[in-house]
């Protein structure tokens, strides 16, 4: 491999969260009369941790979002989890290949902990993450786009950020990846291309990652 540590993020790269979770939003912030669509949902909050979410909309609205806002989301999204959440199609062969190449890998996503558990453990990749395994903005002062997460991951796993490469499909993720000084291979399956601007390379489909890895 050409690299000693991958970091994953999680939400649209490891378990197919994404259109659920930002359909949930979209019609949550709706609802509390901020009109979202999906698309909007997708453009601004995509790869976003929740802070993020409550920092645009005080700026946009000068209205504060309720503060049960949090619990109420999650509750609907891990529902929603147990329903419909499935693993990114092809991720298992990655995670196989780099399990037996003896490639250190991880997971850093702006969701919550609670959150990266309860996806692996309705997919079933909790199999391939261990507590050593997962970073979550929570334990950084600030989310992506800042380096923070990536740069604790790295130091957490003991690999110097320039020996790193971050496997993301959000322009936040990307902008992060390259402010640690670390390679990003941008994943296209939801995300146009021109909007993951500064990924090293870019890919749409699993079977693609592993011939970058290499």
């Amino acid at each position: 491999m050409r690299y000693d540590l991958v970091i994953f993020d999680n939400d649209g790269v490891l378990v197919d969260s994404e259109p659920i979770s930002n359909r949930l939003l979209a019609a949550q912030l709706t609802e509390l009369g901020h009109p979202t669509s999906y698309e909007d949902s997708i453009r601004d909050y995509m790869g976003s941790a929740m802070h993020r979410i409550h920092d645009l909309v005080l700026e946009r609205t000068g209205k504060a979002l309720p503060a049960d806002f949090d619990d109420v989301f999650h509750a609907r999204v891990f529902a929603a989890f147990q329903r419909e959440l499935k693993p990114v199609a092809g991720v298992t062969g990655v995670l196989e290949k780099l399990t037996a190449d003896g490639t250190p890998y991880c997971v850093a996503s702006s969701g919550s902990h609670e959150r990266i558990r309860v996806g692996h453990r309705t997919t079933g990749l909790d199999r391939w993450f261990d507590e050593t395994r997962i970073f979550s903005s929570q334990d950084v002062g600030r989310g992506k786009p800042a380096p923070d997460l990536f740069l604790y991951a790295a130091e957490r796993m003991g690999v110097l950020p320039g020996r790193c490469v971050v496997v993301e499909d959000s322009p936040l993720g990307v902008q992060a990846a390259v402010a640690a000084g670390m390679d990003v291979y941008g994943f296209t399956a939801m995300t146009p291309a021109d909007r993951l601007t500064g990924a090293t390379q870019l890919f749409s489909g699993f079977d693609e990652l592993l011939d970058l890895l290499i």
